[in-house]
């Protein structure tokens, strides 16, 4: 880090000491990459180019070489356009210091427009080679477009060209004499060869070397995948260990490269046989590929349907289904390469197309049977696994229920094309369905593997059902699905140059208004504002732990200063990180300002505790710590945050306290400057009582207690006579208010013993109970026994009213003197 910084800071200076004799560095830089363009020969080359699309006659290999060459001149296009872009910048920032032109029939002064026109001047010439090499990228783009929509509109109508049938019996003798005449063929030229002494004196003088590869080639082909088998399940029932099952997966990919290791010794053998012609050698150079062909389908297929060797079952079937889905993948690995035959050999002999259609129906037919069957046992795992887990498994189930059936549909309608004449339509829907089945079993199993490694990293048993809910597998997982999206669209028929050129333009960037952002920026950017937030997380940890415990700053100041310094040192590195990019944001300014309108309406509660909670940082009324209450909360602060402030309530409970409430609502600190607070407790005494004895032994039990402090003093008031008792108040300042509660329980026990001890009677409220009409409470029993109760009738007013009768012996004409009683 120390160099890197050293290196930038000589180059800041270099700059500065070179800024005013950069101009002709620059210009010379420009003149020789404009040099290292011939734009002479580019013109030459993109008018062939556009008189061979003209004519529309080149075949799709000569139209790839030539787009091939147009895609190298866009590149040297491409890189020339930032030619002067620093020199640029510096001409337009200077223009702009001398101020706006003058307006239509204003003047400035002559030294400024001289300036002006001068400035100007150069910045025409510097931009003049990024201009031209701007206009070249574009019609070399529009070239490289014509020749693509050129192509794909060949592969649409091959796809959709309509040939021979194969079910038509007229067509079926020119198939059968295609196959015959390259046998014969082939034949003739192992015959002829045989007869050349120059060949026999070869195959004599290479015999021993072509027994051994033959010898080889059996051993390690039909042994060879057995051998290899056997050790994977030797490994996955009789290993140690939490990853043999782990372990086991990596010795079955034997059973792919020990076979077509035997299989490329078998084609070695025969080519030094000195037998072969240039048909058979050419059908030789095939046999790696289709044998790699085969044993890869079938070690995925053992894999994916495995009884064993897997530390969970890819997909939930019983025994005789695996066995069945096993078989068919050896099947299907089998079409697959009779087909990659089929056509080679097309190719060499230049069959009809009588031929061909007849010749390659019966491998399609088949493997559409074969995806078919395939469909099938996914939607038997489907129902299965649907039956075990309905909830967890919903997504991944309809999925494979999707592809099982686009399987069912591909094998029924492929051949159906196929048989009617649409040959390259039916294979379009069979063989990419069957790949693209391969695709995503080695998908389910690379993520399994990953799973596997995963456990066995963090020291659990892979066999542990709980492995799969990891979050970094499935992440791998998802990225390994994005990764085989290119893989994908080959399969269904995207070229190789599709895809560069996808990643040309992915890698060229975007234009967003006068910014050119690319990969590169985006890389750029992300790697500076990780060392920006990096630097500010050591930063504030380095205040944290080190400076700021050495000083005065109370815990909740602390916490203020730290939270600020990550907020500037966060927004720092997103500013450097913008500008170290190249991202000039000042195109969307205006953007940004008509957004912040509809964006203030929709944040504007966001935006005030946002406001909020940075004046809670800076003034700290309510700091970490401290006892509020708000908004009928009442606890102790634990954190403040930008928008929220947590408050934890004496029953162990956090609520999150918008930081509005705290700086517009009323808010009571018992804690904000002191720890000292007040407790009052009321207590009652009986009528009679003498109130200064009790208001001396109230003042001797405030002063007793340890926590209440002596200045200021205890203070009992008599607060007056109520209706129950005389009323006093004792009133103690405690050095500790957080100890509130416990002092007020032992000051009540203490109230509670000295006046009984003193014999003062703490008098409870007493309420007498008036009954009106007392005289129907005798016959309404006999009543409700008698007769069925009559409508309500409401009381007449002209009905005489009873008048109150006080039950503790009062007087009998309601003037109510006897009627309150004792107390």
């Amino acid at each position: 880090m120390k160099t890197r910084f050293l290196a930038v800071l000589l180059l800041a200076m270099a700059a500065a000491v070179f800024s005013h004799g950069g101009a002709a560095p620059a210009f010379a830089q420009a003149q020789s990459q404009q040099e290292g363009i011939d734009y002479a020969q580019w013109d030459r080359d993109a008018s062939r180019a556009e008189k061979v699309l003209a004519e529309g006659k080149a075949t799709t290999p000569a139209f790839d070489t030539l787009r091939s060459e147009l895609v190298d001149w866009r590149t040297r296009f491409l890189d020339a356009q930032n030619i002067n872009s620093s020199r640029i910048k510096t001409l337009r920032d200077q223009i702009s210091a001398l101020g706006d032109p003058p307006a239509e029939g204003e003047s400035e002064p002559k030294e400024i427009a001289q300036r002006r026109a001068e400035l100007t001047k150069q910045l025409n010439q510097a931009q003049a080679p990024s201009l031209k090499a701007v206009e070249a990228y574009s019609r070399a783009d529009g070239l490289i477009r014509e020749i693509d929509q050129t192509i794909r509109e060949r592969q649409a109508d091959q796809l959709l060209k309509l040939g021979p049938s194969p079910v038509n019996p007229v067509n079926w003798p020119a198939g059968l004499i295609a196959i015959r005449g390259t046998l014969v063929e082939v034949g003739n030229e192992i015959a002829a060869n045989w007869d050349n002494p120059n060949a026999r004196a070869s195959l004599r003088s290479g015999l021993p070397v072509t027994l051994l590869f033959l010898t080889l080639a059996g051993l390690l082909t039909v042994r060879g995948r057995r051998w290899m088998e056997i050790l994977s399940d030797f490994l996955a029932q009789r290993g140690r260990g939490r990853g043999r099952t782990l372990f086991s997966g990596i010795a079955s990919l034997g059973q792919i490269v020990v076979p077509t290791l035997g299989i490329v010794l078998l084609a070695g053998a025969l080519k030094s046989s000195a037998m072969l012609g240039l048909r058979s050698e050419r059908l030789v150079q095939m046999l790696p590929m289709l044998g790699l062909t085969v044993f890869t389908a079938g070690w995925l297929g053992g894999r994916v349907f495995a009884q064993l060797g897997v530390s969970h079952a890819i997909l939930t079937l019983p025994p005789e289904r695996r066995s069945e889905g096993r078989f068919n993948s050896w099947i299907l690995g089998l079409i697959l390469a009779l087909a990659m035959l089929a056509r080679e050999a097309g190719k060499v002999e230049e069959y009809p197309a009588e031929a061909v259609a007849v010749l390659t129906f019966p491998i399609l037919l088949l493997a559409g049977l074969m995806l078919s069957r395939m469909g099938q046992l996914l939607l038997v795992h489907v129902r299965a696994d649907t039956a075990e887990g309905p909830e967890e498994r919903s997504y991944r189930n309809r999925v494979a229920a999707f592809f099982g059936r686009a399987a069912i549909g591909a094998g029924l309608i492929g051949p159906l094309l196929g048989a009617v004449g649409y040959a390259e339509a039916g294979d379009f829907f069979v063989y990419p369905s069957i790949l693209t089945l391969a695709l995503v079993g080695f998908l389910l199993l690379l993520q399994r593997f990953v799973t596997d490694i995963y456990a066995v990293l963090m020291g659990r048993d892979v066999e542990d059902p709980e492995n799969g809910g990891d979050l970094i597998p499935v992440l791998i997982g998802m990225i390994l699905a994005l990764l085989a999206l290119p893989v994908l669209a080959l399969i269904w028929g995207a070229r190789v140059a599709d895809l560069t050129e996808l990643w040309a333009r992915f890698t060229a960037g975007y234009s967003i208004g006068g910014t050119r952002i690319s990969p590169t920026s985006f890389l750029t950017f992300v790697v500076v504002f990780t060392l920006g937030y990096a630097l500010t997380r050591l930063l504030q940890g380095m205040l944290r732990s080190t400076v700021l415990p050495k000083t005065k700053i109370d815990p909740g100041g602390q916490t203020a200063l730290i939270s600020g310094v990550g907020y500037i040192g966060i927004f720092l590195a997103g500013v450097v990180s913008v500008t170290t990019a190249g991202i000039d944001l000042s195109s969307l300014a205006i953007v940004a300002g008509a957004l912040s309108v509809g964006i203030g309406f929709g944040l504007q509660t966001i935006v005030q505790n946002f406001v909020s909670g940075i004046i809670l940082l800076i003034e700290r009324p309510v700091s970490q710590g401290d006892w509020i209450e708000v908004g009928g909360v009442m606890g102790i602060v634990k954190d403040i945050s930008v928008r929220s402030t947590r408050i934890q309530t004496f029953d162990r409970t956090d609520v999150i306290v918008p930081n509005a409430d705290l700086i517009a609502g009323q808010v009571t600190n018992w804690t904000r400057q002191n720890l000292t607070g007040r407790v009052i407790l009321k207590v009652g005494v009986a009528y009679g009582s003498d109130t200064r004895q009790v208001e001396k032994i109230l003042m001797e039990i405030g002063e007793s207690h340890p926590l209440v402090m002596v200045n200021p003093a205890p203070l009992v008031v008599f607060q007056g006579f109520g209706p129950d008792a005389l009323e006093f108040e004792l009133r103690v300042i405690l050095r500790d208010i957080n100890y509130g509660l416990s002092v007020r329980t032992e000051l009540n026990h203490e109230i509670a013993r000295r006046f009984a001890e003193e014999g003062f009677e703490i008098p409870f409220a007493q309420r007498d109970i008036w009954l009106r009409n007392p005289e129907t409470l005798g016959d309404r029993p006999a009543a409700r026994t008698q007769q069925a109760p009559g409508p309500f009738l409401p009381r007449q007013s002209a009905e005489p009213q009873p008048e109150p009768l006080d039950d503790l012996g009062g007087d009998a004409d309601g003037d109510g003197d006897g009627g309150d009683g004792p107390r």
